[in-house]
């Protein structure tokens, strides 16, 4: 699994010019699934989200997790960072899950979150949505499963 993880002052986001998940300081999560990923991995995803220390603390150290902060997320579906473009101009998505493990996977991660008392808003799994947010720092993160845990890696160098 794939997050990119930016902390933000507010995020949103629309279907079809309707809001359809929001929030306030925390955490716009952008999550791709690729298809060696299983339930562990979501679940080890989303604790390292829920205990990520980027927020300032009296100091103005990033020190401070989303729940010292009340922060939430809003996590939106995001295959295309599985996208390769290695070779050519148009990115290939073959390492990207089926849309029906994708669709699991995001759920349980989302799920994962909640159950750490994260307040989590949500995009619409496989909709073309609008996402709007404002990038506190700027701070964002990459966190790649093959990376932090040692997943099954695939592809060159261990990459998918």
């Amino acid at each position: 699994m794939r997050a990119l993880v930016q902390r933000v002052t507010r995020a949103a986001v629309s279907v079809d010019e309707e809001v359809i998940g929001e929030v306030g300081v925390g955490f716009l999560v952008l999550l791709g699934v690729g298809h060696h990923d299983d339930a562990a991995i979501a679940d080890q995803l989303a604790d390292k989200v829920a205990k990520l220390r980027v927020f300032a603390d009296g100091d103005g150290r990033m020190n401070l997790s989303l729940e010292q902060v009340g922060g939430a997320c809003l996590v939106v579906s995001q295959f295309t960072l599985f996208g390769d473009a290695r070779s050519g101009n148009r990115p290939g998505f073959s390492a990207a899950a089926a849309p029906e493990l994708g669709e699991e996977l995001y759920q349980r991660f989302v799920t994962r979150l909640r159950e750490r008392k994260v307040p989590v808003a949500t995009g619409s799994f496989g909709a073309a949505m609008r996402v709007e947010l404002v990038n506190d720092g700027p701070v964002t993160l990459w966190l790649d499963s093959d990376e932090l845990f040692g997943a099954r890696a695939s592809g060159p160098a261990g990459r998918t």
